[in-house]
C-alpha cells in the first residue's frame, strides 16, 4: 500500500509525492494494488469502484471496501467489484465537479464512480451550478459534528467540562487585549486558533457558517443578510487564526510533535471535525492511512471536545454515485449496490472505530467515542442546520474579505541543480518560476510579500547591510496594485546565475530580517523552496533551530514567524525542511515530482 500525502511524518513507512488539496491517496483494496489503465477495470479483473472521499475518511473506505466484497449486497451483482478510495479534498473535488462532469481534472485512471464529500453543502454546491443530475440522490452515511479542540488544561480553564463554552466567549478572548489574561492565564498569551481554508475545507467552511450563527443569535433560518451583519464577529474570529490550509492534520500533526511544544506556544483551539479529534488521540493526528504494522502512539496531552453552546454543523457525509460521462453502466451497478451497503447494519456498526458517528441512532457509540478520547457522545446540545447555497456562497465570499492579512517572504533556490529538467523542455527554476507567479492572484493589495532568491556569488543590501548569498527580486512591502510587477520580477529569476546552495544562511537571513518586519495581526511567514541540501553555509542547522525554537517560546510573542517549506525535488533535505517548519510552526509540502510544483504553491499559499 503506497501513501500519497501532502503532510510529511517521519512515521510513515512509505511516502511518495503529493500536492496538498489536489494530492491523492491511492489506496489498493484487492490483492495487486493500483496501477494506471482505465478507472472502468481493476487490476483483480473485477470493476473498480472509484471513491473520491475526503482523508479523514480513506481508512475507513478502504476497510468498508473489504467488507463489501463480503456482502449480500456484492453477491447480487452479476461480476465481482473493487473499491478504491482517491483521496480528494471536498472542496477541490466539488471545485472540478463544477468544471466538468466529461473529464476528471486528475486524470482517467482516478476518475470517480462514488463521491463521498464530508458535506453535502459540496454536494448543494455541484448541484446548484454542474445540475442535480450530476449528485441525485447524495444520501448521508455517517456524521460527525464539527467542533472546538482544545488541550484538556486549557478547556478545564473555560469551566470545562461542567461549564458550557460559547463561540461568543471564544470571540471576545481573542479579540482581547489581555488573551488569556481575561480568565487568569496570562502566561498563556493571546488566544490562538486554527482554521482551514473554506474554499478547499468543508471544517472551515463550517466554522464560518456557525460564527454567523453565533453572531445572528439563530438556530435556523440563516440568511445573506445574517452573514453581512456577522462580519465584524467573524473578522475577530479570523484575527486569531495562526493561519489557514487544506487540512486540519497539518495543524495537528505540528501540535502532536513534542519539538514544537504544546498548548498555546503554538494553538489554543483548533476548529475540528470530532473524528479528527479521535484520530488525534489515538495517535494518528494526520488521520493517515495506518500501514500494516504501524504503532500509534497518544500525544501527551489530550484534545477535548469543546461543543459550542450556540450549537453545531454536522458533517454528513453523504455517499452518492455520480452522473458524469466516465462512469461506465458497469461501474454504476456496482457503485449503486456499494452505496447500498453503506447504509446496512455492518457497515453503521463500523463507523464509531473510525471516529465517525451513524447515521443509525439505535447503535451505541459510547464504547469508543468517550471521555477516553475527549468526546461526549451526547453532545452537541443543539445542531445546526445547513444553510441555502446562495447563504454559503456570501459566507465564502465575505471570508476572502476578512481573512486575516498576511506578510510573506518568498525564498526561493536558484542554485545549479534548479538547472535539472523536469520534462516539457522546462526546468526545475522554470517550475518554480509558474508556480510562484500562477498563485500570486491569492494575494491581496492588503497584503505585504516579498521575493528573494539565494545561490552563492550574490549579495544584497538589506536594512543597511550587505548580505551574502541572497539576491533580493522583490523588496518586501505591500501589494498594492503592483501584481504585474511581482510577477515580472518573478519571471526574471530565469535569467539568473546559478552556483551553490548556502540554504541554512538564507533561510537564517530571512528569518532575522522576518522577525525585525513582522506585525502583530497578520500571518508572518516564510515560504523557502529547496531542491537539494545544504552545500555552503556557515550557519549549523542545530544554531538555526535554537535561535527559531528562542524565538517560539510559550505565550510570549504575538507575531511569531512561521516557515512553510516546500521540498522540490528527490535531492530535497526533506529531514531538515522538516525540522525548520516544525520548530517555527509551519509545514513541509512534498514537490518531489516537480511536475506538481503549481499545485503545491497552491497548497502552500492557502495558508495565507
Amino acid at each position: 500500500m503506497t501513501v500519497f500525502d501532502g503532510v510529511l511524518t517521519r512515521r510513515l513507512t512509505a511516502v511518495a509525492a503529493a500536492t496538498g488539496a489536489a494530492a491523492l491517496l491511492l489506496v489498493a483494496c484487492a490483492p495487486g494494488g493500483i496501477s494506471g489503465g482505465e478507472a472502468g477495470a481493476g487490476d483483480d479483473g473485477c470493476t473498480a469502484v472509484v471513491v473520491a472521499t475526503s482523508s479523514e475518511k480513506v481508512n475507513l473506505m478502504e476497510d468498508l471496501g473489504e467488507q463489501f466484497q463480503k456482502s449480500a449486497e456484492h453477491e447480487g451483482l452479476d461480476a465481482c467489484a473493487t473499491v478504491r478510495p482517491v483521496n480528494v479534498a471536498s472542496g477541490k473535488a466539488a471545485e472540478y465537479l463544477s468544471e466538468s462532469t466529461k473529464d476528471w481534472a486528475l486524470g482517467a485512471d482516478t476518475a470517480p464512480t462514488v463521491w463521498s464529500p464530508a458535506s453535502t453543502v459540496w454536494t448543494d454546491r455541484v448541484a446548484s451550478i454542474s445540475g442535480e443530475q450530476v449528485v441525485a440522490g447524495a444520501e448521508s452515511f455517517a456524521k460527525t459534528p464539527v467542533v472546538f479542540g482544545m488541550p484538556e488544561s486549557m478547556a478545564k480553564a473555560l469551566g470545562y467540562p461542567g461549564k458550557p463554552v460559547s463561540l461568543q466567549q471564544i470571540e471576545k478572548l481573542i479579540a482581547d487585549p489581555k488573551g488569556w489574561g481575561a480568565v487568569g492565564k496570562p502566561i498563556w498569551g493571546s488566544f490562538k486558533i486554527a482554521k482551514t481554508n473554506p474554499n478547499s475545507s468543508t471544517t472551515g467552511l463550517s466554522m464560518l457558517l456557525m460564527q454567523a450563527y453565533a453572531a445572528s443569535g439563530k438556530s435556523d433560518g440563516l440568511t445573506t443578510a445574517d452573514v453581512t451583519a456577522a462580519e465584524s464577529f467573524s473578522k475577530a474570529f479570523e484575527s486569531g487564526a495562526i493561519h489557514y490550509g487544506d487540512t486540519t492534520g497539518k495543524v495537528l500533526q505540528n501540535l502532536a510533535d513534542k519539538t514544537s511544544g504544546s498548548g498555546s506556544s503554538y494553538v489554543s483551539a483548533i476548529a475540528l471535525e470530532e473524528t479528527s479529534l479521535y484520530n488525534y488521540n489515538i495517535g494518528n493526528p494526520d488521520s493517515h492511512t495506518v500501514q500494516p504494522g504501524e504503532t500509534l502512539t497518544p500525544p501527551d496531552e489530550k484534545l477535548v471536545a469543546v461543543y459550542p453552546s450556540e450549537g453545531s454543523m454536522w458533517s454528513d457525509n453523504p455517499a452518492v454515485v455520480l452522473g458524469a460521462d466516465w462512469v461506465t453502466p458497469e461501474q454504476r451497478t456496482a457503485a449503486e449496490a456499494f452505496v447500498e451497503f453503506l447504509h446496512t447494519k455492518p457497515a453503521q456498526e463500523t463507523l464509531p472505530k473510525y471516529g465517525f458517528r451513524p447515521t443509525d441512532d439505535s447503535i451505541d457509540v459510547s464504547a469508543t467515542l468517550n471521555a477516553d478520547v475527549g468526546i461526549d457522545p451526547k453532545q452537541p446540545g443543539a445542531s445546526l442546520p445547513q444553510p441555502d447555497p446562495e447563504v454559503v456562497s456570501a459566507a465564502i465570499d465575505q471570508w476572502a474579505a476578512i481573512r486575516k492579512p498576511s506578510a510573506v517572504l518568498q525564498l526561493i533556490d536558484i542554485s545549479g541543480s534548479m538547472d535539472e529538467g523536469i520534462g516539457d523542455g522546462k526546468t526545475r527554476l522554470d517550475g518554480a518560476i509558474e508556480g510562484s507567479t500562477t498563485t500570486l492572484g491569492q494575494v491581496r493589495p492588503t497584503d505585504e510579500i516579498g521575493v528573494w532568491a539565494f545561490t552563492t556569488g550574490v549579495a544584497s543590501e538589506i536594512d543597511g547591510a550587505d548580505v551574502p548569498g541572497i539576491a533580493v527580486v522583490r523588496e518586501f512591502s505591500t501589494l498594492g496594485g503592483d501584481k504585474e510587477g511581482l510577477k515580472t520580477s518573478v519571471e526574471d529569476l530565469a535569467n539568473s546565475q546559478r552556483a551553490g546552495t548556502p540554504m541554512y544562511d538564507a533561510i537564517s537571513s530571512a528569518y532575522d530580517y522576518m522577525q525585525q518586519h513582522a506585525e502583530t495581526g497578520r500571518i508572518n511567514a516564510i515560504v523557502v523552496l529547496s531542491d537539494g541540501e545544504d552545500t555552503d553555509s556557515t550557519t549549523r542547522i542545530d544554531t538555526l533551530i535554537q535561535k527559531i525554537n528562542a524565538d517560539q517560546k510559550e505565550g510570549g510573542n504575538d507575531k511569531p514567524v512561521r516557515i512553510f517549506a516546500i521540498a522540490y525535488s528527490g535531492n530535497a533535505d526533506v529531514e531538515s525542511l522538516q525540522r525548520l517548519a516544525t520548530a517555527s510552526g509551519g509545514q513541509v509540502f512534498d514537490a518531489t515530482d516537480p511536475k506538481k510544483i503549481q499545485d503545491t504553491f497552491q497548497s502552500v499559499m492557502n495558508n495565507f
